[in-house]
């Protein structure tokens, strides 16, 4: 399948500490996804169901709008949630969303934005031929999803995962947006990476700040996580790790006590669960089209990302995992 992004600008988001506090964060209303070769008819393809009644910001009209008009392309009827999913939410639902929920605060006890009940409910319903679509990237995100991670034995790594660079990659010492890139064969024949034929493939995959996962036995890793990669607890941590850099400490002596090396990681996981599949990433960004948009009086450009980008196949991603997710689909369940 062939996809066009028509009018955007090619940019990447690098973590800055300086950005300006009056920033809005949306969706990009210019994004406009072309699938040359639709899996369905318009509008005639499984039920893409996005969750939008535990507190995400990634909703249909908001930051997720791209999102799902790529998946409308491609001929899913995109809809939402908002009801539990222990009573209600998953009738009807092909393929569940679930991006970046968000917990209650800390000082009212349990994180999870999940109850018990749902989780379960959810677990049963994948087991029974559900498809999952489950993202949650950098802190507090992770924490408030790991409940349900766990449910599926994924760990999450709950902080911001990075990496060092080179100063010509990244003047910091460090990014947060990484990427991951498949030469031929590299996949090792999962089809969310080779696509359905070769104009399908996919080489390279570009995220936006997220956390790390901990893949359970039998899960195939899409984006791993090796040599080099790194998580701390917060933003500020990786601010600290970066203003250490700047001031010529050696990279060890800048990350002791401040960040933990990512062994046998991924950002991204697909798993077969009964009779069910899911996905599940550490970053949620990557999968729509964003804006951030700065005050007049900062005179800085709208800085877009995600798949507002052309330089990745981040597109050609969400399809190929829509797809695989959609391959033995209980109509319904």
């Amino acid at each position: 399948m062939r996809f066009v992004t028509l009018g955007l600008a090619c940019v990447a988001l690098l973590l800055s500490g300086g950005v300006a506090s009056a920033q809005e964060q949306m969706g990009d209303a210019d994004y406009r996804p072309v699938v040359a070769d639709p899996a369905f008819a318009l509008a005639e393809g499984p039920r893409v169901v996005l969750d939008q009644g535990h507190g995400s910001e990634q909703t249909i009209d908001g930051r997720y709008r791209g999102f799902a008009a790529l998946a409308a392309a491609d001929g899913y009827r995109v809809t939402t949630t908002a009801r539990p999913f222990d009573d209600g939410g998953l009738d009807g639902v092909d393929i569940l969303v679930i991006a970046n929920a968000a917990g209650p605060s800390p000082d009212q006890g349990d994180p999870s934005a999940f109850t018990p009940s749902e989780i379960e409910a959810i677990n049963d319903w994948v087991e029974a031929g559900g498809a999952l679509l489950f993202a949650a990237d950098h802190a507090p995100h992770g924490t408030a999803a790991q409940a349900l991670a766990a449910r599926f034995g994924v760990g999450m790594g709950l902080g911001y995962a990075f990496r060092l660079t080179p100063d010509d990659i990244a003047p910091t010492g460090l990014t947060s947006n990484l990427d991951y890139r498949f030469a031929p064969g590299d996949e090792t024949g999962h089809p969310i990476l080779t696509g359905r034929s070769p104009g399908e493939r996919v080489a390279h995959v570009h995220t936006f700040t997220g956390q790390s996962l901990s893949p359970p036995p039998g899960a195939f890793v899409l984006l791993p996580m090796s040599e080099g990669y790194f998580e701390g607890a917060d933003r500020d941590t990786l601010g600290l790790i970066r203003e250490r850099l700047r001031q010529g400490d050696a990279a060890p002596v800048a990350l002791d006590g401040l960040a933990t090396r990512i062994v046998g990681g991924a950002q991204g996981l697909a798993m077969r669960w009964g009779q069910g599949r899911l996905v599940v990433l550490g970053e949620a960004g990557f999968m729509t089209a964003q804006r951030i948009k700065f005050p007049p009086e900062s005179g800085r450009p709208d800085l877009r990302f995600g798949l507002s980008t052309t330089d990745n196949d981040n597109s050609q991603f969400v399809l190929n995992l829509l797809h695989w997710l959609a391959g033995p689909l209980t109509p319904g369940a």
